[in-house]
This record gives C-alpha cells, sequence and structure tokens, in this order.
C-alpha cells in the first residue's frame, strides 16, 4: 500500500539560474525515501510539470550520496533575469512547482515524511 503526498512532504528544494537556464535541486528528506524519488521524478515528469513554462530539455543528475538529485530545465526562464519581463526572473518560485508535484510513497516510509 502507498500514500499520495505532494513531493514538499518528502523533499525540499532550491532553485538556481544562469541565463535561460534553471537548475532546481530535490533532497529527500530522509535517504529512505530517497530511491523512491528517483524512481518517480524522471526527466520526463519533470518537463510535463513544467509544460506551461515549455522547456526545451530536462536533463537529471542523481547524486546518490547526498539522497538528491538536481534538475536543470533550458529555456524556463523567458530568456534569463536581463530579459525575461516576469515577476520571477531569476526562477526561485520553480522549485516550489515542482515541490508541489504528487508521489507515492509506500506506507511504511510514511514516518519519514513533513508534516502532519
Amino acid at each position: 500500500m502507498s500514500l499520495e503526498v505532494p513531493l514538499y512532504r518528502a523533499a525540499h528544494g532550491r532553485t538556481g539560474d544562469k541565463g535561460d537556464r534553471s537548475n532546481i535541486s530535490v533532497i529527500a528528506w530522509h535517504p529512505a525515501l530517497y530511491p523512491v524519488l528517483a524512481e518517480q521524478l524522471t526527466p520526463e515528469r519533470v518537463a510535463e510539470q513544467f509544460r506551461h513554462r515549455a522547456p526545451s530539455q530536462v536533463q537529471r543528475f542523481l547524486l546518490p550520496k547526498l539522497h538528491a538529485m538536481n534538475f536543470v530545465l533550458d529555456a524556463v526562464l523567458d530568456g534569463g533575469v536581463n530579459d525575461a519581463l516576469n515577476l520571477d526572473t531569476h526562477g526561485k518560485a520553480l522549485s516550489f512547482l515542482l515541490l508541489d508535484m504528487p508521489v507515492r510513497v509506500p506506507s511504511e516510509l510514511a514516518h519519514h515524511l513533513a508534516g502532519p
């Protein structure tokens, strides 16, 4: 049996940028959650979560010793800090969009989740 929860219950994140490219790191709250997240957070699924931003490419880099992964999304910042007209030119809020993605967590790992 498993639970469907928003990703932020299983991990936290951090966003950075360089030009029109956004970097989003996802770090599991507990090492036991990492394999579950690595299985579900595929580049294809992340690209779907950001479909409204139309990334030209999504790459995933696994960092198992850190229980983390890094996603690089190209062409999602409306040209970058100097060119974008949106309010979040650095894309800092993009990690929150990713952390809202639903994931399935085995019931036996529920005690590692953050929040109620």
